[in-house]
Parts: C-alpha cells; structure tokens; sequence
C-alpha cells in the first residue's frame, strides 16, 4: 500500500515537472529592435522552414498511409506439378503369366498421387541473382522439373514475415473427386478433402498449414480420371460480381472496398449526388439495374451489393491417374515427341508429371517499405536498430527541451530589458506605475478590491489625495474630463431616442 502511495505521488511530481517545463520555441516579437545582428530573423526563417518541411512530410505520411491501406495486389504464377505412382499392379507381379488376370476382391494393387506446388521466382528476382557466381542454378534445370527433398535441403534466402509462399497459403480447401462411382471403388472412398484449420488448432499443428505437397494413397488397378478443385483463400476476400454490378464496373470480380468505390467513382463522374442532400443518389439507368430503385442513400450502398456479390468459384485442375505400365514404367526408347532442333524426341520419365500455371495474389513488396517510412527509420538495420533509435528519440527530445529553455531565458532578458528601459525614461512615473499595480494585484488577490488608501508617501498615479481611484475625479483635469469620455458620453446621448409627448 506505502509502495503504491509513492508510486502515485512519483508520477504527480512528474506532471508536476512536465507541466512546468517550457514548450514554446516561439521567438518574441520585437526582439529584433533590441538584438544587435541579424541572428532574430534567421531564427524566424529557420522556424519557417521547419514549418513548412513538417507540413510536406505530414502530407506524404498521410499519402502514403492512404496507399497502403489500399488493397494492392501482385500476382505471381503458382506451378502446380501432379503425378502418381502405382505399386502391387498386376503388371508388376512377376509370379504372374503376362496373360493371367486376377479377378479377386482382395487386391492389393495402390497408387499414390502427389500435388505439389511452388511460386516461380520473378524476373526481377532472376536478374538479382547472378549464374556465373554460382549463385543461380534455375538456368540450367528444366523450368518443368518438381523441387526435390534434396534441392530443399540446399540454403534459401529466408522468406518475409508474412509472406505467403507455400501451398497451404493460398488455398483455404483442397477437393479431389474421383469420376467414378462409389460402389466400384475398392475402399469405398469418392472424394478426399483438406481444409484449412481454424487458427486456434493451427497453432498447435503448424505443418497443417505450412506444406507445398499433398499425397494420398488409394487401391485400385485401373485408370481414374479425377478433379482437383482449389478453394481460394484470399483476404480481402474477392466475390464474382452480378451481371449488372459486373456491367457497371466494367470487372467480373472484386472485394467489397473495391465495389463500393467504383460505384462512388461512377456516381461522382455522372454527377448523381442531390445538391441539397449530398447522401443521396439519383439512380441512372445502369444503376436502376443494380438497385431497383430511383433515389437510394449512399450509406446503404454496402448493404445493398451483398446479393450481387457470390464467392469465386475454386479452381478447377483435371488429372487422370494412370496405373499402366507405360506411364509408369515406360521403355527406354520412348518418347513424348519431337523437340525444336531434333528429329528426336525427349524421353518419357517415369511418372512424368502433368503441370499447370495458376496466378495467385501476394502481398505487394512494396508494402513494408512504404509502411516503413510512414514510422521512425533508424540509421541502421543491424541488431542494434532499436536502441540506436531510441538513443536519436531521446537526443531530439533533449534539444528541443534545450530549444525551448533557451526562448524561455530571451523571454526573462526581454522582459528584464523592458523593465529598466522603462525605468530609466521616466523613474518617477514608472515606480508610481509599477507600486500601484502591484497594490491592485494585492488587492485582488485579497479581496479587498474596493477602498483603501493610496500608496505609501501620499499621492499615487491613479489615486487622489484621499485615498479615492482615478475614476472619483472630477473636473477637466479628471478621467471624466478626458477626450475619450467625453466622446462616448456624446455617443450615448446621441442613441438616446427622446420620448414623445402627449
């Protein structure tokens, strides 16, 4: 309880301090009448510049604030590998005639599939790495070629926090359906699903959601043709727009922010808004298509395009999963075709891989460097950044208390200098001056603002002889008889209307 009584009182001796601590770095007016040299109105100057250059920075930040809270978007090409292998085929069994069959329901014959998927590097990205030093090996290996566990295990540049660069990054589900009925499958099985868990499970099994392959085993001896459906996981989340919506927008798909300010952008380039009531829309005919109303309120607009707003269909990928052996096993002289400049063809390699390009959002890389200038930048970016921040933070903020204590000391010298030059033009009226403004100042602060006698030694400026104000004279040598008073005394009089007579 003592400890928490010292802390309180602590922070109000801090207020306290903080309070009393000078702010204004302001330089006084007329200074430069009693300074000698120019140093007054560089200070000015140099206070301006200041002004200015805060302004035009502020101006950026915000500028810069406002695009990164816009939604921007990068797209980059997601290679989708997709392959299978088979095991215990009939084909494979050597104990077997060539032309035996099993009809057996207890076949032992899988295949496993494999999807794997990777983003292809930027030609940017390309053009920073440099082949002859051996730092790029991509030239050399066939754009088609799977990443393998053994080019994994080779050193990456890390990725950027927040970076999505996996396969479980881009997609909230995974749906493999197999074009065949259930009841001729062996396991049973029709369809095999992955979705992404909550954030709350993923944080206990983060390889649930950080993979770039998925595999999974089935029985079967015969070819099946399967449907590989990605479900989008895009935030903001994007919707496929109605057919009016996607007319009027001149876009078949968009997020929500990006709806409602196209149709704030066609409204103010039509000139739609009421003049008096500024909320509210006069409907054209592309937007009576949407709305189905003549006059809506801007206001309501968010409300209004949820139903012309449906979630994008997932992407489609059609693969077949071959257990022959041909695909499996092929002969070494075949071939998948000619190649430019042979009259030969590649060979087959076994499981040869079916491919597709998909484009994928990712994060602008802009982004974190313009959210960086909108904050403190230190000198460095090596492990000592933030101290070394917070060391400039401080030094700052000791000049500018410096800055400010030094215009608070010109103020005292200012007003010391006024005070003398005063003093020494006219001794006698400024002492009575100044006693009788300290003796009101008394006063006031005591209460006794009315009577009193005058000033010590008799007479003081602003009282008579007998201790009455100024303001008790009368006479022309009196405050009554000044030309001021008389003037509003004729301004009053005259503004007095004279009442009429009956």
């Amino acid at each position: 309880m003592q400890a928490q009584h010292q802390m309180e009182q602590q922070k109000r001796e801090l207020a306290k301090r903080q309070a009393r601590k000078p702010t204004d770095k302001n330089m006084p007016d007329g200074l430069e009448d009693i300074v000698i040299g120019d140093g007054v109105q560089r200070y000015k100057n140099l206070r301006e510049v200041e002004r200015r250059l805060d302004a035009v920075m502020m101006r950026k930040r915000l500028d810069i604030t406002d695009s990164v809270n816009r939604n921007l978007r990068r797209y980059r090409t997601l290679r989708i590998w997709v392959s299978n292998t088979a095991e215990n085929q009939p084909w494979q069994q050597t104990n077997l005639e060539p032309e035996s069959f099993d009809f057996g329901t207890d076949s032992q014959a899988t295949f496993r599939v494999k999807i794997e998927g990777r983003l292809l590097k930027d030609e940017d990205e390309l053009a920073d790495e440099d082949p002859a030093n051996g730092t790029n090996n991509e030239a050399d290996k066939d754009a088609d070629a799977m990443d393998t566990d053994i080019n994994d295990s080779k050193a990456k540049s890390p990725p950027r926090p927040l970076e999505r660069t996996k396969l479980s990054h881009f997609f909230k589900s995974i749906t493999i359906d197999f074009d065949r009925s259930k009841s001729l499958q062996p396991d049973g099985y029709t369809q095999i699903e992955w979705k992404k868990p909550e954030p709350r499970q993923a944080a206990n099994n983060p390889d649930s959601v950080n993979f770039d392959c998925l595999e999974f085993e089935r029985k079967s001896d015969e070819n099946i043709n399967i449907t590989i459906k990605l479900g989008r996981d895009e935030q903001p989340e994007r919707f496929q727009l109605s057919p009016p919506l996607a007319k009027l927008l001149d876009a078949e798909e968009d997020d929500r922010a990006g709806v409602v300010m196209g149709i704030w952008g066609y409204i103010q380039e039509m000139g739609l808004q009421e003049d008096e009531e500024t909320r509210k829309i006069r409907c054209d005919q592309n937007l009576r298509e949407v709305f189905q109303a003549d006059t809506i309120f801007f206001p309501q607009i968010p409300d209004l395009i949820l139903r012309h707003l449906s979630p994008l269909p997932p992407i489609t990928l059609k693969y077949t999963i071959r257990v022959d052996s041909a695909y499996i096993n092929p002969p070494a002289n075949a071939t998948n075709g000619a190649t430019p400049g042979s009259d030969q063809g590649e060979a087959t390699q076994p499981s040869a891989p079916t491919i597709y390009d998909i484009q994928v959002p990712t994060a602008d890389p802009f982004r974190a460097a313009l959210t960086s200038l909108t904050h403190f930048s230190p000198i460095n970016t090596g492990p000592d950044r933030h101290a070394q921040t917070h060391q400039v933070l401080a030094e700052l903020a000791r000049l500018d208390d410096t800055l400010a204590g030094s215009i608070s000391a010109i103020n005292r010298s200012r007003a010391k200098h006024a005070f003398f030059s005063s003093l020494a033009s006219d001794p006698a009226k400024f002492i009575n001056r100044w006693v009788s403004s300290q003796r009101r100042d008394l006063q006031v602060i005591l209460g006794e603002s009315r009577g009193g006698v005058g000033p010590v030694g008799g007479v003081g400026y602003g009282w008579d002889e007998g201790g009455r104000e100024e303001w008790r004279w009368g006479g022309k040598d009196g405050v009554w008889g000044s030309k001021g008073a008389v003037e509003a005394a004729g301004l009053f009089l005259g503004r007095m209307r004279p009442e009429p007579r009956t």
